[in-house]
């Protein structure tokens, strides 16, 4: 049975119909509003309606950037789009003429089942994965089981907090580990080097047309890629925050494997040897217990969908 797995993002959607060995089969896109939640609900009918023309879809999965509800029908807040106590899986499947299942499930927790289904993380048991955007998202899973917690909040672990009185987070609170792990850290750093040290960010300024606050997410890895110093000591420092707080998740959680994916761990080796070196350093008992493996996630921006549409397959 194929069902049709869903990934929004702020400004569009994708989706994608999944055969049951994880393969996607047909994509599409459609471009919403995180203002217009009503915009989000119409699009994600109108993907269903098309794919059912060509494929036999037998329920829908749905990736929501949000804090989703125990029983994966409702988004209950979302920062960054227009969701509070909302029903959207009853939403969705009012437009519908099928009476097919819609489940909901947090983003990063659908792209951390996807790549334990199908991805990095296909032969272990237990899994830590962190999503590395513009924030840090997380998914666990114990013996074969996605972890929700009682009210399905588990796994907010962008939102550990890290330095008391540290960075203020858009979560409203001071010193997550969000942000000081993550795409939105690396151009925050890079923008107040940039204009403390401009003799040494002469290339980042360069492809920033002389602006500092004009350095992006790509301008940084574009630098470090040609060898700039500045750069790659700016993806040395954010690896270090990964490994450390993978460490101290790994104080409690033990995993057998720590899968790094988004747009930042596509930096590869720019990143992941300052990670597994700040895990090295900050894991207690180093020596005398199995280590995690640090690897990178396989799925890419397929991630999502793929595990939204296996968890409403199995739901």
């Amino acid at each position: 049975m194929y069902a049709v797995g869903v990934d929004i993002g702020g400004t569009k959607i994708a989706a994608g119909v999944v055969d049951e060995d994880g393969a996607v089969v047909a994509k599409t896109r459609r471009t919403t509003s995180p203002d217009d939640v009503a915009s989000i609900d119409r699009a994600i009918a109108e993907v269903y309606e098309e794919f059912r023309a060509d494929y036999e879809v037998g329920a829908i999965g749905v990736a929501a950037a949000g804090f989703v509800s125990n029983d994966r029908t409702s988004v209950l807040f979302a920062p960054n789009i227009a969701w509070r106590d909302y029903p959207l899986g009853e939403n969705v499947r009012a437009l519908l003429q099928d009476d097919v299942r819609v489940v909901v499930e947090n983003d990063a927790n659908a792209a951390g089942w996807g790549e334990f289904r199908f991805g990095s993380a296909k032969d272990a048991d237990d899994m830590l994965m962190l999503t590395l955007g513009t924030g840090l998202g997380g998914a666990i899973v114990v013996d074969g089981r996605l972890v929700r917690g009682r009210w399905g909040f588990a796994a907010e672990i962008g939102h550990m907090r890290v330095v008391p009185g540290g960075y203020l987070c858009g979560c409203g609170h001071r010193g997550c580990w969000e942000q000081y792990a993550c795409g939105s850290a690396l151009v925050r750093d890079a923008r107040a080097a940039a204009a403390a040290q401009p003799e040494r960010a002469a290339a980042l300024l360069a492809l920033a047309g002389g602006d500092p606050g004009a350095i992006s997410g790509p301008h940084v890895t574009a630098a470090a890629q040609a060898g700039d110093a500045l750069a790659r000591e700016l993806f040395a420092e954010l690896g270090r925050w990964v490994g450390e707080g993978s460490a101290s998740v790994a104080a409690l959680l033990d995993p057998e494997l720590i899968v790094l994916g988004g747009g930042v761990a596509d930096a590869g080796d720019l990143l992941f040897p300052s990670v597994r070196a700040g895990f090295e350093n900050a894991l207690s008992a180093r020596g005398h217990r199995p280590e995690a493996r640090i690897v990178a996630a396989a799925l890419g921006n397929d991630a999502g969908m793929v595990g939204a549409a296996d968890l409403a397959r199995v739901e």
